[in-house]
């Protein structure tokens, strides 16, 4: 693959999670997983809205060094991975530094931040490691297909 842009997952995008077919899709684009890592920056990972959506919240020293996966991906899959965060209405993508756990080396990737949340999201349980199976009851994440058509930006975003 050339012109290749490194990404950062916390979330559903993980390997086992709810969303990680976008990835792993081959119409999507191409993607190589380069292994496990965790944010240099401390950031509140938050379980929010009706939907149990995972967010890192943009707010540097709060909460904790978050887990998550690295991977390659070509300009087709960063661009659906866009879509599906909504990058940059909802997500916004933007470069960090992360911290391999293999190595510890320090790479600069793509995260997608959760910008324009509700103070009150500060005030949740702040996770180090997402995970929708293991995420406490009634916080499980709901797929898109089990979701009502009702708008739910409003229930966590300025």
């Amino acid at each position: 693959m050339s012109n290749l842009y490194r990404v950062f997952v916390y979330g559903t995008l993980k390997r086992g999670e709810p969303n990680h077919h976008w990835l792993s899709t081959v119409t999507n684009g191409q993607q190589t997983f380069k292994g496990t890592a965790t944010t240099k920056n401390a950031y509140p990972l938050v379980i929010a809205s009706r939907y149990n959506i995972p967010y890192l919240l943009d707010k540097a020293g709060t909460g904790h060094r978050v887990s998550g996966e690295v991977y390659d991906v070509d300009k087709q899959m960063l661009e659906n991975l866009d879509v599906l965060e909504d990058h940059p209405k909802y997500y916004t993508r933007r470069e960090e530094e992360v911290e391999m756990l293999e190595t510890g080396e320090r790479l600069s990737v793509w995260i997608y931040f959760f910008p324009r949340y509700k103070p009150n999201l500060l005030d949740y349980e702040m996770l180090q490691d997402y995970s929708s199976a293991r995420a406490p009851p009634g916080k499980q994440y709901v797929y898109r297909s089990a979701r009502d058509s009702q708008p739910y930006y409003s229930e966590v975003m300025l």
